[in-house]
């Protein structure tokens, strides 16, 4: 999977953006808290990607900030919200207030964004509010928690999306992917995930 792209910004508009990396272009869905750091068209750019792929489509969404893709990730990994709603979400307040939102649980805030239910903020809460407190007082030890999060919650996601294409109920995959990393750790990569999940199957 494409981790970041790192190329001349060729287009910019407040969804979308295009990396000219050696003559190929890169469309990319971005937030707008991305669209308002990037440099002007003609300058280089760095932007962190997650790879969606659908049966009938391949998107990539990105991020100038490596926090802001951190959170998008978590977003994703809960049951009912989509790329284009975590987008949608990230695009509608600032990587501090959802995390604060979530941390304080704040139903209000988080229902109050574009193709968010009640029960939906809800579930967001209860299946972040925990993980979130804990990235927090990681870093205010001084640990820092984008790198891994970042890479075990992309890990994790792209294995759920590669187990429900393959045939595996969503709610099965992960409760296998959930005691897969509880007896192997949170360091396996994608392949190794799926593995192990399709041995155990």
């Amino acid at each position: 999977m494409i981790a970041y792209i790192d190329g001349k910004l060729a287009h910019k508009d407040p969804t979308m953006a295009i990396l000219d990396v050696n003559g190929v272009g890169y469309e990319i869905k971005i937030s707008l808290a991305t669209y308002s750091k990037l440099p002007v068209e003609g300058e280089k750019a760095k932007i962190y990607t997650y790879q969606h792929i659908k049966e009938d489509a391949n998107i990539l969404y990105g991020f100038l900030d490596p926090n802001e893709k951190a959170l998008f990730m978590h977003l994703i990994s809960v049951s009912g919200i989509g790329p284009g709603t975590g987008i949608m979400m990230v695009s509608s307040m600032s990587v501090g207030e959802i995390r604060h939102a979530i941390v304080q649980e704040d139903v209000r805030s988080i229902q109050s964004i574009k193709g968010v239910g009640p029960k939906t903020a809800q579930r967001v809460i209860l299946e972040l509010r925990d993980k979130l407190r804990k990235d927090e007082l990681l870093s205010k030890a001084g640990v820092d928690t984008v790198p891994l999060a970042r890479a075990h919650n992309t890990n994790r996601v792209e294995a759920l999306a590669a187990l429900v294409t393959l045939g595996f109920a969503r709610a099965a995959a992960e409760k296998n992917l959930d005691q897969i990393q509880h007896k192997h750790g949170n360091e396996l990569s994608v392949e190794e995930l799926i593995k192990f999940a399709l041995k155990s199957h």
